[in-house]
């Protein structure tokens, strides 16, 4: 599978509070309306201007601070499909995998890929294309493919079971 898309670039340390706005958190749960503070605070113009299938490449510790999967869902929501990182904080990583949106590290990419460029992700090969060259990254793991395959972790869970797909609203009561 290859992924396209239009590289938006960012720095080290991008935490959770930056990337979806904490005095948010308990009054959004619609991931449409998420997408629309993606970001707000660091790039005014990324939730007005990005499009389904950009990328984002970012530098050291992307997705610091606080667990909440709200930071990954509003870039999915807004159209992300991965994220390539030097580094990916620990449990960030993990919600962008059970979210379904695909985490790559790969720091010798982040430094050759310029803001705005369009790339190329190859997942058979583990390869990055962009203007500079290829930049191989670590293969995922077959279970974590499965998963973003899936969509996600619930919608993979639900597949397997024969379970109906879980909806996407985040409210409590599912409202």
């Amino acid at each position: 599978m290859r992924l396209r898309g239009r590289v938006w670039k960012y720095g080290d340390h991008i935490n959770t509070d930056v990337i979806f706005p904490g005095k948010y958190t308990y009054t959004i749960t619609d991931p449409a309306e998420m997408a629309r503070h993606a970001l707000e605070d660091l790039d005014p113009a990324f939730a007005r201007e990005v499009r389904p299938g950009d990328i984002i490449v970012a530098g050291r510790n992307w997705g610091c601070g606080s667990s909440r999967e709200q930071a990954v869902i509003a870039l999915k929501a807004a159209g992300v499909r991965a994220i390539i990182a030097k580094s990916f904080a620990r449990i960030y990583f993990r919600n962008a995998v059970n979210n379904g949106l695909l985490p790559i590290v790969c720091p010798e990419a982040v430094d050759a890929i310029e803001p705005g460029e369009e790339i190329e992700i190859d997942l058979e090969t583990c390869t990055i294309h962009c203007r500079a060259g290829a930049f191989p990254f670590p293969p995922l793991s077959p279970t974590v493919r499965s998963i973003l395959e899936a969509g996600g972790l619930l919608p993979m869970l639900c597949r397997r079971l024969g379970l109906p797909a879980p909806s996407a609203d985040l409210s409590p009561s599912g409202d």
